[in-house]
């Protein structure tokens, strides 16, 4: 019923929308999301798609940074709630596939009923490592490959979109990562991400190079090993769409601290009140009153009675 709550609603053609946007004229520009605030802020805001990301969801459900903690099981729960919360297409990272083929056949098949539009597998080994952090290890481009043949051949829905991520750029180099991510379109891949580009230039070669195979990702990670370039810029070097994975879990993060700073001190959130949502404001983002009508619909209470 399309007047039910998102979180009610089940969401339909998502992955034939991000293929549409995909092959459309605007540059995509795709926020991350670490849980359902963060998630139902992208799709209120107006952004055509969300990325779930595994940084943000690692820190927010386990207390622990990008080091490859995080199980299949935990990301999974985390991408369904919010896949559950949203009427956009979400795309989520899956690591590394979490483990052999028949591993990454089974994380495509879940992701695929979880919600997800785009899945975003990595040629690193396990465990993995945050793309712009050392420590990084790859495995074989064969391997890779592998990995995605597996997860193309392995989907149901043939509207599904395979992003093949490639971190060779830190440890084999700028050349290596492009013939590496020219492969894996070649295996079926449909969106390229060459992770951890070191420059504006850099950028430009990977695009020139791999024109013509698949879309190309950015990454725009604050502090991160890649220039923070702004949409126009990004488009005009080749890019097709980008993320900005952590932007919302760093902002919560500081200003999170700025508020109970201002608490600590003052014995009282007041003098922040006007940069926070109000009580009315927070439910409303959640379409409270949808879910009050649909409980009155089947003799549930009324909010005021």
């Amino acid at each position: 019923m399309s007047d039910l709550p998102v979180g009610l609603r089940l969401a339909t053609g998502r992955s034939q929308r991000l293929r549409d946007l995909l092959a459309g004229p605007d540059f995509l520009q795709v926020p991350g999301a670490f849980d359902c605030i963060s998630a139902r802020l992208v799709d209120t805001g107006g952004f055509p798609a969300l990325y779930v990301t595994g940084s943000g969801v690692s820190m927010s459900a386990l207390g622990a940074p990008d080091v490859g903690m995080l199980s299949f099981a935990e990301i999974l729960d985390r991408v369904k709630r919010i896949a559950d919360c949203v009427g956009i297409p979400v795309i989520a990272d899956a690591d590394t596939g979490y483990g052999g083929p028949l591993n990454v056949m089974r994380t495509v098949r879940e992701m695929e009923r979880a919600g997800v539009s785009g899945i975003q597998i990595e040629d690193q080994a396990w465990p993995k490592k945050c793309g712009h952090e050392p420590g990084r290890r790859l495995v074989s481009t064969a391997e890779m490959v592998g990995r995605i043949r597996a997860a193309v051949d392995a989907r149901l829905d043939p509207d599904t979109v395979i992003i093949a991520r490639t971190d060779a750029r830190a440890s084999e180099g700028l050349a290596a990562a492009i013939d590496r991510a020219a492969a894996y379109a070649r295996a079926g891949a449909e969106v390229l991400f060459l992770e951890s580009p070191h420059s504006a230039e850099e950028m430009r070669r990977a695009c020139a190079a791999l024109s013509g195979t698949a879309p190309m990702l950015a990454n725009m990670v604050e502090g991160g090993r890649t220039p923070l370039l702004p949409a126009a810029e990004l488009a005009a070097l080749g890019y097709r769409l980008a993320i900005w994975p952590n932007a919302l879990t760093r902002i919560m993060a500081r200003m999170g601290g700025v508020l109970l700073e201002r608490l600590k001190a003052d014995g009282t959130t007041a003098g922040m009140a006007g940069s926070m949502l109000d009580h009315g404001g927070l439910w409303a983002l959640f379409e409270h009153e949808r879910w009050y009508a649909v409980e009155a619909r089947y003799g549930g209470p009324l909010p005021n009675s």
